[in-house]
């Protein structure tokens, strides 16, 4: 298995790191456009691994070339948020960065998939897809997990009990108007609705649609990259050993939930061939009008892009 992660910043730095821990791949590929940056990082993880007894082979690059023939292709590549800023106000940029990215890395790994990472994530998902020319199930943008795993740590917090035990899914847009569903949301099975009042519930739906800008305006100069990354590497893990795991995560919808050519957050099936299966869930009028609105958002962004 051969992994490339294009940026070498704190997100794809970590995510790096993360998969050589976990023997993911027997060699990963970290590109940037920063010359010194993904060979240094590279080497020192290299030199991790008599430590660690991993054997996974690292290479740091400014170009494309070994990035042949990867079986995954993961962008972070992009510019990070600072306090005030929306994910949206990153669009022109990242859509320049995400658009070379995706052409170069394809045209060395005609058959890889994709993880979009990049900010606005589902945004950049479809111009990933739409570039690429890829089928939609070898396109995936990185969102869900990690909504969810803020949604779950809160309540985890708020209960003082075991993340573990917190299950939930947050659906929609990876922005300010996700959609976590309350009512698939249980604490050792027990309905979060026994457990917590509505007041509360809607307290950490609110801090969970605000999770990155929270940490945002701690650090000031950059965003959340543990999380992501924590994030990516059990998507990867779930394709690299066909686990087949149910995650919720940014892809391109053909009829499923009423939706059309958007990429938006929803429960799938991951697998060695990438998306297998997009379950669709049973949802309220309240829910759906929630899921239709949020992805709305997504669309107009989209719609404002120019790709010829």
């Amino acid at each position: 298995m051969k992994i490339t992660i294009i940026g070498a910043g704190n997100v794809g730095a970590t995510t790096a790191q993360r998969i050589i821990d976990n023997e993911l791949a027997n060699e990963l590929v970290l590109v940037d456009i920063i010359e010194g940056i993904p060979q240094g990082k590279g080497l020192d993880m290299y030199e991790s691994t008599p430590i660690t007894g991993v054997d996974v082979k690292v290479i740091g690059t400014n170009g494309y070339e070994e990035t042949a023939n990867s079986d995954i292709v993961i962008i972070t590549a992009g510019v990070a948020r600072k306090p005030g800023m929306s994910r949206e106000d990153l669009l022109n940029t990242n859509f320049g960065i995400v658009k070379e990215a995706t052409l170069k890395s394809i045209e060395k790994s005609p058959n890889a998939i994709i993880i979009v990472v990049t900010n606005p994530l589902d945004v950049m998902a479809y111009t990933a897809w739409r570039i690429s020319g890829f089928e939609r199930h070898r396109v995936i943008g990185m969102a869900g997990v990690l909504d969810t795993a803020r949604f779950r740590t809160f309540i985890a917090m708020e209960l003082n009990v075991s993340v573990e035990d917190v299950y939930a899914f947050v659906l929609g847009g990876h922005g300010d108007d996700m959609v976590p569903l309350v009512r698939y949301t249980t604490v050792a099975g027990i309905p979060i609705s026994e457990l917590l009042p509505k007041e509360k519930i809607d307290q950490l739906v609110k801090r969970t649609r605000e999770g990155g800008a929270e940490i945002v305006s701690y650090l000031k100069t950059g965003s959340a990259y543990y999380a992501p990354s924590a994030a990516i590497v059990e998507m990867v893990e779930s394709i690299v050993k066909d686990k087949k795991r149910i995650l919720p995560c940014s892809v391109l919808l053909q009829g499923e939930y009423g939706l059309n050519d958007v990429f938006v957050g929803v429960p799938v099936k991951l697998g060695r061939k990438g998306v297998e299966e997009i379950i669709e869930l049973k949802l309220t009028d309240e829910e759906k009008q929630a899921l239709h609105a949020s992805a709305s958002r997504v669309k107009s962004i989209i719609d404002s892009l120019k790709f010829d």
